[in-house]
């Protein structure tokens, strides 16, 4: 009995020091320019002002990345159940050459930009991005409704979206 009292006690001290996931992005990137297709730069809060008001999906990627590549088909099922969601991939490919002909390849649909310093850079410092794929769901005020998923059928990913779009 001692043995599980002290295991609740220890799960209820790691979940009270758990990090809270933000809200919002810090203003380095925020800040951050990333490249458009058409060779333009614009940064990632011009990119949230461009789509406020409607719920976003930002799917930070590479083409080199298999868990990204796997993660294609369950994103285009869920660009098909939420239509009215806009799409935002964010590519931290080596090269630009290898990010436009994954967009090509892949057929994915959405709005892209290319993270030019990749995810050691700026960007992915500022977001801690240490794993790819990484979704990040917007809601229709521009704050971060969920910071960080790795998988599209993540169950909470799923329920917010659902909950964001009614």
């Amino acid at each position: 009995m001692k043995k599980i009292i002290l295991l609740f006690v220890a799960l209820i001290s790691l979940a009270a020091c758990q990090k809270k996931s933000p809200n919002s992005f810090s203003p380095e990137a925020l800040g951050e320019e990333l490249v458009a297709l058409d060779g333009s730069k614009i940064a990632l809060n011009q990119i949230l002002d461009k789509h406020r008001g409607s719920v976003v999906l930002i799917d930070v990627w590479a083409a080199w990345c298999p868990d990204c590549i796997k993660g294609f088909p369950d994103l285009k099922k869920i660009q098909t159940d939420f239509p009215e969601v806009d799409y935002v991939f964010l590519s931290a490919d080596k090269t630009e050459q290898s990010w436009k002909e994954a967009i090509e390849k892949y057929d994915l649909e959405g709005d892209h930009y290319w993270i030019t310093d990749g995810m050691k850079g700026n960007f992915g410092k500022s977001i801690n991005l240490d794993w790819i794929p990484r979704y990040i769901l917007i809601d229709k005020e521009s704050n971060v409704a969920m910071y960080k998923a790795i998988d599209t059928n993540d169950e909470a990913l799923m329920s917010l979206l659902k909950k964001l779009n009614k």
